[in-house]
């Protein structure tokens, strides 16, 4: 099934698979979840990513750019880091992006989205590529990106848990 994310938008490239506590409420439901899965995609500039090795994960702010079709996502950081070594052992990555107000309303309203995938550095073309989706949100960024201390790193997302008053979570697939 594909997940349409309202009538002026374009559908999200992702099926619904399951919804967990809340249950599952048709057709117009998705399109409320999808608008809210898309809202914070595109309106948030900083996700907390989860790196692991070892015994223990390690949770890192970073700011991200998502392509349209929401399968990828990028982010910049220097190779001196935790979590640039923490990729270097273990790919696998969680990412999380909210839009929480610290307000006593989050309880009802906020919305969370957190985006399961694999981790890779890009160089090259693909560097390019992404370089120019990741600058187009982020500007401010382009020296710290050119930078040969800097690593630029693609996710491919493979599931995406949303997460809407605390209690409705919806997973989505990517179609193969």
């Amino acid at each position: 099934m594909t997940v349409y994310a309202g009538r002026s938008r374009n559908p999200l490239p992702v099926s619904l698979v399951q919804t967990e506590r809340g249950g599952h409420a048709g057709p117009m439901s998705d399109a409320v979840e999808s608008d809210i899965l898309r809202d914070l995609c595109t309106g948030q500039n900083l996700a907390v990513l989860a790196t692991g090795t070892g015994t223990h994960p390690y949770a890192s702010l970073v700011a991200v750019a998502l392509t349209p079709d929401l399968r990828h996502l990028y982010f910049a950081t220097p190779r001196a880091t935790r979590k640039c070594a923490n990729l270097a052992e273990n790919s696998q990555v969680a990412l999380l992006m909210d839009n929480r107000t610290n307000q006593v309303s989050d309880f009802s309203h906020a919305a969370a989205a957190t985006f399961l995938g694999t981790a890779e550095e890009v160089t090259g073309a693909e560097r390019d590529q992404g370089l120019a989706i990741y600058l187009a949100r982020h500007p401010h960024l382009e020296e710290f990106t050119a930078a040969p201390s800097c690593a630029f790193f693609k996710v491919r997302i493979d599931r995406i848990y949303l997460v809407t008053r605390f209690q409705n979570v919806m997973e989505y697939h990517f179609s193969p």
